[in-house]
């Protein structure tokens, strides 16, 4: 497999296509503009517009590959454009009509020129902003082999677990949370965000300051200071569980809606959380970077972009759009309601003896998908509302990466809502290149060269596990627990219980939020972990017992 390279590297220019654009400029290419046409998949062709079927101008076949003069228009078989090229001097460039392609007949190869495939691109792309560079060929996907499925069965008998004592040599910030009331989805999200490198060394070193913070001056109370403070008090070196009661508090105040001592959902209580960040911190001082981008820190560690395309089914015209996200939500292999009594009960492992993985989510996430008929979109080229055709693909990738699995599943016409209890399989190493735009739209146009000017920044797609949260039980009752990835040993945070666990164990839990941070960020973080300053804030709120 070719290595991956952070943006694509336009091949050799060829001499004769060159020497053509300076004798002809791009006249020959507006010439064919019109006689383009595309497919809703995104591949082009070249055709008249008075001939159905294309034939050669010289022995009216329409078999094999057929090319078009970019000279004088003709059209012919492969036999016949070669005795063309050397009758006629100086017509040594055609197009491949089936293709859309360039080719030199004295090169006798395919030659590329970006000129030309904007021209052909300029027939369905609409709102692409300059900037943007298409990367490397989208490369194959890893697949599964037989030696590295896990087997079900073995998983849902258990797994045995080490009997470990807390150890002093945990760690420093490791450190048990208490259970307030029902609070296990706000300490397994908080250990998470306690060990994301980039968030951790915000707050240890000092990026929001309690004493000059203008939001603890004018208001009682203030989320981020309250991060902070619990940031220094986890990794102040104390051992005995440490009580989030202050934050909680502040939490509440942000979000009052969610204020109850009933249970909550752990992602959702994760994006009000970052909600609250932002609201504070850059309404204060950070403010706006000018491509519209928020330099929060919340924002900026976990946000990133999505890029949607939504393909004329009819012409080929595409819209392109991006959005912000600080998660990805993925759904699980499609699973239908059963019709039977079971359906009240959750999907379990024993009822579906297929596997899920990660990458299958991903490549469901990012798989085209055909728009409903209730859901015809307006189309700018043909001027109606047309059958439409959709593909996510991610545009920007944060520093920090959460996925979501969608384990919570409504059905409005069955009037019902369920747990998947579906075992899902991914990697502690992650590189998310098959799924970024520059891989999905270089897939779709095949061997297409588009360049944009102005993007020529890497994009690191390498990532490494560092956390992940558990769900067990059911829709109306569960508990989450976190487990950490820390100097590649894993620790399972249970509230107020730290214990070490081997990889098989992760391995078995049900994963309802996996977090990964960038690969240099991951092994910097753990060469600095010995060095972290023990920071001498001590706990504001006596440590309590509790679980849910």
């Amino acid at each position: 497999m070719a290595p991956r390279n952070p943006s694509y590297t336009n091949p050799k220019p060829c001499l004769h296509l060159a020497d053509f654009k300076l004798k002809h400029g791009l006249s020959g290419y507006k010439s064919i503009k019109k006689c383009l046409v595309t497919s809703p998949s995104g591949r082009s062709s070249v055709k008249k517009p008075n001939r159905k079927i294309p034939r050669c101008n010289y022995c009216s076949g329409c078999q094999g590959r057929l090319y078009f003069c970019l000279i004088c228009s003709s059209v012919a078989c492969l036999d016949h454009t070669l005795l063309h090229n050397q009758s006629e001097i100086g017509h040594d460039i055609s197009v491949d009509i089936e293709r859309a392609e360039l080719y030199c007949f004295l090169c006798c190869d395919q030659v590329y020129d970006p000129d030309f495939d904007k021209v052909v691109m300029s027939n369905y792309i609409m709102d692409m902003p300059i900037g943007e560079s298409i990367g490397e060929r989208l490369s194959k996907r890893r697949r599964l082999g037989p030696g590295v499925e896990l087997k079900l069965q073995e998983l849902q008998q258990g797994v045995p677990i080490r009997d470990r004592k807390e150890k002093s040599c945990y760690p420093l910030g490791l450190r048990g949370l208490n259970n307030l009331g029902s609070t296990c989805f706000m300490n397994s999200v908080l250990q998470a965000l306690l060990h994301a490198p980039p968030l951790r060394n915000y707050f240890l070193s000092g990026g929001h300051h309690p004493e000059t913070c203008q939001k603890r001056t004018k208001q009682p109370l203030c989320l981020p200071c309250d991060i902070n403070l619990m940031f220094s008090a986890v990794f102040s070196g104390d051992r005995t569980p440490y009580s989030p009661a202050q934050f909680l508090h502040s939490w509440w105040q942000q979000s009052a809606n969610l204020a109850s001592y009933g249970q909550q959902d752990a992602h959702e209580f994760f994006i009000s959380l970052l909600d609250g960040i932002h609201e504070k911190e850059n309404k204060s001082w950070h403010g706006n970077r000018g491509d519209g981008g928020c330099q929060c820190i919340a924002h900026s560690i976990f946000s990133g972009q999505l890029r949607s395309d939504v393909t004329c089914m009819s012409c080929g015209f595409t819209s392109t759009t991006y959005d912000p996200y600080v998660d990805i939500s993925l759904d699980l292999d499609t699973i239908n309601f059963p019709s039977t009594e079971a359906a009240k009960k959750p999907i379990t492992s024993n009822e579906n003896s297929s596997i899920s993985t990660l990458l299958g989510c991903l490549d469901l996430f990012t798989r085209p998908e055909k728009l409903g008929s209730d859901q015809k979109l307006y189309c700018q080229n043909c001027e109606e509302k047309q059958d439409s055709m959709k593909q996510m693909s991610i545009r920007r990738l944060p520093s920090v990466l959460c996925l979501h699995i969608k384990r919570f599943e409504h059905s409005l016409v069955k009037k019902m809502s369920r747990k998947i209890d579906r075992y899902l399989q991914y990697p502690f190493s992650l590189d998310m290149t098959p799924y970024m735009a520059s891989s999905i739209v270089r897939n779709r146009f095949g061997n297409r060269i588009f360049a944009f000017e102005g993007d020529e920044s890497p994009m690191y797609t390498e990532f490494e596990i560092f956390a992940m949260i558990t769900h067990s039980g059911t829709l109306e009752s569960g508990h989450y627990v976190s487990y950490l990835r820390l100097r590649n040993q894993w620790y399972k945070c249970d509230d107020a219980w730290i214990t070490e666990v081997d990889e098989t164990t992760v391995r078995a839990s049900q994963c309802y939020m996996i977090f990964y941070v960038q690969k240099m960020l991951y092994h910097k973080a753990n060469e600095d972990l010995n060095s972290l300053p023990i920071s001498s804030q001590r706990d504001t709120f006596l440590p309590i017992a509790g679980c849910c």
